[in-house]
């Protein structure tokens, strides 16, 4: 089975950190946002990926081929002309084998072999309280009758989740073509909501399922979000001397940490260096420094230095003080 991972987005909402670094390779509860995607199709029994590549592609690319040994075809997006044009830029490696497309940003804890063992398509959703931010799909007797990218007045609050089992994926290929020859664009891109809905209308039923477990990586407060939820799933294990240690917690082998309170939800990963401070609810990415100071609700990172004092007071009643 075939997974197509399109991860060719700038990031724009991570910035400064995708300036330099694609988004899937930042690092969440110990491991890449990539990472933990490819991890959860190989343990549902996907063999081969395509993985549509944009900016800085080399980086993910040397990160995949080193880390798994799963059959991977990268494909580079060298415009971003939407997520249908992503996907039909894999359309070689398309047969009438299903395919399985997941968005790069997103983490999901689902089981999905009922949906690859179903006879239909399927798309994942979730009940969200504005589907405006979203595609939304209307059903009618269990099956997807209209699919609308982020409609300002919905009929439904079913947001499309960004994992779609696609069974007929040579008909998809002909529907994302149509879009091209007919030039049709919702919000300036080509929509692979706008392909799927094509589908239906040539007769492809499509189901939907449940994903309740949906982690969206898109910007640092939901990065953060994930990464507590990731977090909560290690065991309590990690010990070191001269450090406390508040569980859920990653702290890569080879950080240094001294003289300093970790967590909860804390994330430390290659290289880092933390000396006398305290971290919680933050990401540390690889090979940073951080020296006296209390981080809360953060992101710092790869190489990146934060250093500050704690100061030490006697202050009476009625005082004010300002410390920089």
């Amino acid at each position: 089975m075939r997974a197509i991972i399109p991860v060719a987005g700038f990031g724009s909402r991570l910035r400064p950190h995708t300036y330099t670094l694609p988004k899937v390779l930042i690092n969440v509860a110990g491991k890449p946002i990539i990472g933990h995607i490819l991890d959860k199709i190989v343990e549902d029994g996907f063999d081969a990926a395509t993985i549509i590549v944009g900016n800085m592609g080399e980086k993910i690319r040397d990160y995949v081929l080193s880390q798994y040994k799963i059959n991977v075809d990268f494909v580079e997006q060298a415009e971003a002309k939407g997520l249908a044009h992503a996907i039909y830029l894999a359309h070689e490696s398309f047969t009438s084998e299903p395919v399985l497309i997941i968005l790069g940003d997103t983490i999901f804890d689902v089981d999905l072999k009922p949906v690859i063992k179903g006879q239909h398509s399927a798309i994942g959703v979730k009940q969200v309280a504005d589907p405006r931010r979203f595609g939304v799909v209307e059903l009618i007797d269990g099956f997807a009758q209209n699919l609308i990218e982020k409609p300002e007045e919905p009929k439904s609050n079913l947001a499309i989740v960004g994992l779609y089992w696609i069974r007929n994926p040579k008909l998809l290929e002909q529907c994302i073509n149509e879009l091209f020859l007919k030039d049709k664009k919702t919000k300036g891109e080509y929509q692979l909501t706008d392909a799927l809905q094509l589908m239906i209308q040539q007769g492809e039923k499509i189901k939907t399922f449940d994903v309740e477990g949906w982690y969206d990586c898109g910007k640092p407060e939901t990065l953060l979000a994930t990464n507590r939820h990731l977090l909560s799933k290690i065991p309590d294990k990690k010990k070191l001397d001269g450090v406390v240690i508040i569980p859920p917690v990653f702290i890569s082998d080879q950080a240094k940490v001294t003289n300093s309170i970790i967590g909860p939800y804390a994330t430390i990963s290659d290289g880092a260096e933390i000396v006398d401070s305290i971290i919680k609810n933050s990401i540390v990415s690889e090979d940073a420094q951080v020296r006296q100071v209390l981080i809360d609700n953060s992101l710092v990172g790869s190489n990146a230095v934060v250093t500050g004092n704690f100061k030490r007071i006697n202050i009476g009643d009625s005082s004010e003080i300002e410390i920089n």
